[in-house]
């Protein structure tokens, strides 16, 4: 039995959703809440797949989250991308892919970071540039952390006035200025398994429970779908997500991704509505279920960077193991006979006995991979969902 694990915060309907609908739509699989105490080094992941909805609130589930993924679990998103993101070099990618974004500059922060003094910032220039920074920027502007999310902390300033009361106010976030792009449509799009795009109209200015529904829903012209499709696909295939919200802002006919790192994006079923809930929960179960039933070996890091399968449970890897240990039995027996030449009655014994070490070895091969399986883990009761 396959296992997907939800690793969830406080939200409500979409984890529990999605483990209702994975339970009652598919077999061989079982879809629960993901349980987690101390975590050792030397274990093994009891998770063929687990959907991150909360890591980039907890360091200790990320860390988590990282352990599992090199024992071989599938993680959504993977956590070590996930980890080496922020808005403004997720911009500089956008742009290198064919994305446009609008123009933005990084700040300083205002106030010292944690465990931090004046002399831990004497490269910093002093003072800013602040002109140079207006004259590319313009105004209206957002100012906004450089790693948030929700539109916390994002304040729009009409005026340098205005830009330096938000800035001063921003503490030890990182902050950066973007260029506000006065839109005439303006879309937030799902975007699963790097292949599966659900665009919906978006009223980014509406109250939070209205934004999805409080637009004028005609039907979107099909150069524009092509567009916003193209740049969804594009942005999570560059940032490697398998789960994100893309939002495009249309100026002059072309879109803008304002805000496209949400690896952990809304659900809601109150808040995104009914259809959108229903595609969403029905196209992350499918994909999650897709990657629980691949064979994956257990991987590790190599020198270089890259993954090799190492430890733990894998048909291939006793596959592969024991096809080794009969080919070195078998170039063994050949040595041997080649070397006695015209003996022929040694020569047999002594194949008979290479024989025997091989399948010696090949059930010690496969003996050693099934101790090192996890024990099978019981079927958890089905969720029940609850919108």
């Amino acid at each position: 039995m396959k296992k997907i694990g939800i690793l969830r915060g406080m939200e409500d309907s979409f984890p529990e959703g999605l483990i209702a609908h994975i339970n009652a739509e598919y077999s061989g699989v079982v879809a629960e809440f993901v349980e987690v105490g101390a975590v050792s080094q030397d274990g093994f992941s009891t998770y063929d797949v687990i959907l991150d909805r909360i890591s980039h609130e907890v360091p200790f589930y990320r860390s988590y989250l990282k352990w599992a993924a090199l024992k071989g679990t599938y993680i959504v998103n993977n956590p070590f991308w996930w980890s080496a993101d922020d808005k403004f070099i997720d911009n500089v990618i956008a742009e290198r892919v064919g994305v446009a974004v609008p123009k933005t500059v990084i700040l300083p922060h205002k106030q010292h970071p944690p465990n931090t003094e004046g002399k831990s910032f004497r490269n910093l220039q002093s003072p800013l540039h602040w002109q140079e920074v207006f004259d590319y920027i313009g105004f209206p502007a957002f100012l906004k952390p450089h790693d948030g999310g929700g539109w916390r902390g994002v304040t729009k300033v009409n005026t340098p006035e205005e830009l330096f009361r938000a800035y001063d106010e921003s503490g030890t976030d990182c902050m950066m200025l973007q260029e506000a792009i006065e839109f005439t449509e303006y879309y937030r799009c799902y975007g699963v398994g790097q292949k599966h795009v659900h665009i919906m109209k978006y009223n980014p200015g509406a109250a939070h429970h209205e934004r999805y529904s409080a637009v004028p829903q005609e039907p979107i012209r099909p150069e524009m779908y092509a567009k916003l499709e193209r740049d969804v696909l594009a942005l999570c295939r560059a940032l490697g997500y398998d789960l994100n919200t893309v939002e495009l802002a249309v100026r002059d006919g072309v879109p803008y991704a304002i805000d496209f790192m949400n690896p952990a994006p809304d659900g809601d079923y109150h808040s995104v509505t009914a259809p959108n809930y229903d595609w969403i929960v029905r196209t992350m179960g499918a994909f999650l279920v897709e990657k629980a039933m691949e064979d994956r070996p257990h991987t590790t890091f190599t020198a270089n960077g890259a993954l090799e399968p190492f430890g733990g449970f894998s048909l291939d890897r006793a596959k592969a193991q024991a096809t080794d240990a009969l080919e070195t039995a078998r170039e063994k027996a050949a040595g041997i006979a080649d070397r006695l030449g015209d003996d022929v009655a040694e020569a047999v014994e002594q194949v008979k006995k290479a024989a025997a070490k091989g399948r010696k070895k090949v059930q010690e091969v496969v003996a050693d991979v099934v101790a090192d399986a996890p024990a099978k883990p019981k079927r958890a009761p089905r969720a029940k969902k609850t919108d």
